[in-house]
């Protein structure tokens, strides 16, 4: 039986691609590998190109896998996703190695490339066009644990922030139907097993937008709130401040299953830098935002991204966006390097940054933050959470890590706990004995 392996860059969105891909090639009767090694006939690395960096990570990898398909420990290698759609033609020239390519929108045509690979026909196809959108009849095989899995909701973007080029990626922004969303939230939880689903997006908030005249994601949280099954914790990942209404933070407000937690990456809070960004907020609207927030949801934890080293930004730019933080106090917040993007509009700005200011700007901002979260983290000294139990601590008897509802997976800490009885998987209460400055200690209760 022909055996297939897969490495997934980059974010949850790519990550669902990955588990689309895998699904369909699992129902075609192939055998998917747990690990990359010898015996596996065809190799799939699907890359990430947002920024330089994970372009650069997206090419190591490849290039890591060609040397594997040399000592003949692979047969054959395929490269899908952000990385052919951007280079198309130009990669399979520089990386002779790489055997067929595939597009962000090309997925459903794996089978036959794959067929094609192994009767030694290559084919490859990267569509200009990018229309595809997965549904709740796509097979998926997960590569999470079993206890939680993501739902990306739409494909694209259509915000045209002058730093980014998903536009270019993924094509306009496109919404599945409310109902499509709902029937697969169904199909996951039928293992009885799933405590958490994370809903994604590019931009969540606009969920509905293009296909229904208007945003639809307070009705589609309701009606997966409503759903009789496993899942306790409902997480909104990638929210866009511009976009958010009345109606949804009453939504999040009210349902007992939506996580006490928003990921709203604000960018920066410069007005002229937001401006220049094309972020279509103010600074006054992004603090009267989280004012409500705040307000309407009790012990809501607020995740960030900030963006520093723009073109243009002052040091007064700068002292802003500190003091804002500062003032803020976001509980989780990810701070990145201006990377200029060919094919952006900000690519072709004025006013570079050194990189030399870009990383000292960002040391600042990971110095500020560091303390403000030891300063969360200390408020719950003594008190008792509820954790989800990711896994167990290797080498450790009766030591697990999991996370409150404060904390998404893979970008938040973790709360590292002993207690005996405790199941991966499930729910426990745990009783916090110490903080360090990203994480939790505990005792199972």
């Amino acid at each position: 039986m022909t055996k297939i392996g897969i490495v997934s860059l980059g974010c949850p969105r790519n990550l669902v691609d990955s588990e689309v891909i895998l699904g369909s090639l699992k129902e075609e009767g192939y055998e998917i590998a747990d690990e990359v090694g010898d015996g596996v006939d065809l190799f799939i690395v699907n890359t990430c190109s947002f920024v330089q960096s994970a372009r650069e990570e997206s090419i190591d990898t490849i290039i890591e896998a060609a040397q594997l398909k040399k000592d003949g420990k692979i047969k054959r290698l395929i490269v899908c996703g952000c990385l052919p759609q951007l280079y198309s033609g130009k990669l399979l020239k520089s990386l002779p190695e790489v055997d067929s390519i595939l597009g962000t929108s090309d997925l459903p045509k794996i089978n036959s490339v794959v067929k094609a690979l192994l009767k030694d026909a290559p084919v490859s196809a990267v569509s200009k066009e990018m229309k595809y959108l997965y549904n709740e009849k796509s097979p998926r095989l997960s590569l999470t644990p079993p206890h939680f899995a993501y739902l990306k909701i739409s494909e694209g973007c259509d915000n045209l922030c002058s730093y980014c080029i998903i536009p270019k990626l993924r094509g306009k922004f496109r919404s599945r139907t409310i109902e499509s969303v709902v029937e697969e939230a169904k199909k996951l939880s039928l293992s009885g097993r799933i405590r958490e689903i994370d809903i994604i997006g590019q931009d969540t908030t606009l969920f509905g937008k293009d296909i229904y005249g208007a945003q639809k994601l307070p009705e589609l949280l309701k009606k997966l709130s409503s759903l009789k099954s496993s899942v306790k914790w409902i997480r909104l990942l990638y929210t866009h401040p511009a976009h958010y209404s009345d109606k949804l933070i009453n939504a999040l407000r009210d349902s007992k299953k939506i996580c006490r937690y928003l990921d709203l990456p604000i960018q920066h809070i410069s007005d002229k830098i937001l401006k220049k960004m094309n972020r279509h907020t103010t600074k006054s609207e992004i603090k009267s935002l989280i004012e409500k927030l705040r307000k309407s949801i009790p012990g809501l934890t607020l995740r960030t991204s900030v963006i520093v080293g723009f073109p243009g930004e002052t040091d007064k730019d700068f002292g802003e966006l500190l003091a804002f933080l500062e003032d803020t106090r976001f509980e989780k917040l990810g701070a990145f390097i201006y990377s200029a993007e060919e094919g952006s509009r900000a690519y072709k700005f004025e006013g570079r940054i050194p990189d030399k200011i870009k990383n000292q700007r960002f040391d600042e901002v990971m110095k500020l933050q560091q303390g403000i979260s030891a300063d969360v983290n200390r408020s719950y000294m003594g008190k008792t959470v509820s954790v989800l139990i990711d896994e167990p601590v290797d080498g450790e008897k009766d030591k697990f890590a999991g996370r409150t509802e404060g904390d998404a997976p893979e970008v938040d800490g973790c709360v590292y706990l002993s207690g005996r009885g405790v199941k991966v998987g499930e729910f426990c209460k745990v009783k916090i004995t110490d903080t360090l400055e990203y994480d939790l200690v505990g005792e199972a209760v």
